[in-house]
């Protein structure tokens, strides 16, 4: 593992995260001036969707279109950012690339769909004579997957932390006849303030739209609404483990709720992950080996009898996974754990 008094990790995250910051502050400026900078050229309500034909088939008001992504820009880049403050994994080279790829794709997705937007509709008095769209559905894809590689290719750059060492095992002893019980949470205050953002936002959105204030704003709110729905489920994830099972639950109201049966778990042990590492934030990773990335650090690892992984980000995860594996030898007492 790298030292933490090692002055070269330090020195490098003092480049390295101004470097992040200056990248989403120069997309935040061009999605925002870009658009103002034409405003007399663009139709109000403007073009911003493309049926199947290639013909506009949908619109969205100038100041939605203006505030919209730069707004959308500046939450997603502005976590990301402070989650990598925060983060160990800047020295360690495949997390971080996976992160830069994942700033740089997102930057040039914005900037890309937006520039074609402003091209189909400058010089148009209404929206529907908007330009139609072919083959720049295709630049869509191709560019923003071209700059995410520039991205990855960047983040190797730097130091490689060496690899952590093997997940240790903790146990503790059972007084015969107890029944112990273990909850834990872990929270994520980024995701509420997301989720309050964002449904606030599609509210006064959805209002000003029914009053008439402004043109077309339905087409923010459902966006907005689904990104609320998800900030909650991402705010805070709930476990506990009692001599039947182990359960996990995501959210203000403690659902979805995941149930596993004790004869089905294998062993656990303690493992920090962080979202770079594992893909981002929420159930991260297919079924049989899947992580509930809440926020980085500490996570609880259990395995399955089928050979399957399932971790969990949550505080004190050593009292849990000493608890899982007491109550594992519990149950199969000739078993050397």
């Amino acid at each position: 593992m790298t030292d933490p008094r090692d002055t070269s990790a330090t020195d490098f995250r003092t480049r390295f995260l101004p470097a992040a910051a200056a990248w989403a502050v120069l997309v935040a400026a061009v999605l925002v001036a870009a658009p103002l900078a034409l405003a007399g050229r663009l139709p109000d309500p403007l073009a911003t969707h493309w049926g199947p034909s290639g013909r506009p088939d949908g619109s969205m008001s100038f100041a939605a279109f203006a505030l919209f992504p730069a707004v959308l820009w500046v939450v997603v880049a502005g976590i990301g950012v402070g989650v990598a403050a925060r983060a160990r994994t800047l020295v360690r080279r495949a997390p971080r690339a996976f992160y830069c790829a994942g700033l740089a794709w997102a930057g040039g997705l914005l900037i890309t769909t937006q520039a074609f937007t402003i091209a189909a509709n400058l010089d148009r008095g209404h929206w529907t004579r908007a330009a139609g769209m072919s083959w720049q559905a295709a630049v869509v894809v191709v560019a923003p997957i071209a700059l995410g590689a520039l991205g990855w290719l960047a983040g190797r750059r730097g130091p490689d932390a060496s690899p952590a060492p093997p997940p240790v095992e903790p146990v503790i002893d059972l007084s015969p006849g107890k029944r112990p019980v273990w909850v834990s949470t872990a929270t994520a205050p980024w995701a509420s303030w997301l989720a309050l953002v964002a449904l606030a936002a599609a509210v006064v959105i959805a209002v000003t739209a029914r009053s008439g204030l402004i043109g077309d704003g339905w087409s923010a709110v459902v966006p907005l609404a689904l990104t609320g729905v998800v900030g909650a489920v991402l705010s805070s994830v709930s476990v506990r483990v009692v001599p039947e099972a182990l359960t996990v639950s995501v959210g203000p109201l403690r659902w979805p709720l995941r149930r596993v049966r004790l004869d089905r778990v294998e062993r656990a042990w303690v493992e920090e992950r962080y979202p770079a590492q594992v893909g981002g934030w929420g159930y991260r990773g297919l079924p049989g080996r899947a992580t509930i990335m809440i926020r980085g650090g500490e996570c609880l690892v259990v395995r399955y009898t089928s050979g399957g992984e399932l971790g969990i980000t949550v505080d004190d995860a050593a009292a849990g996974a000493a608890l899982l594996n007491a109550l594992i030898a519990r149950q199969h007492p000739s078993v050397e754990r």
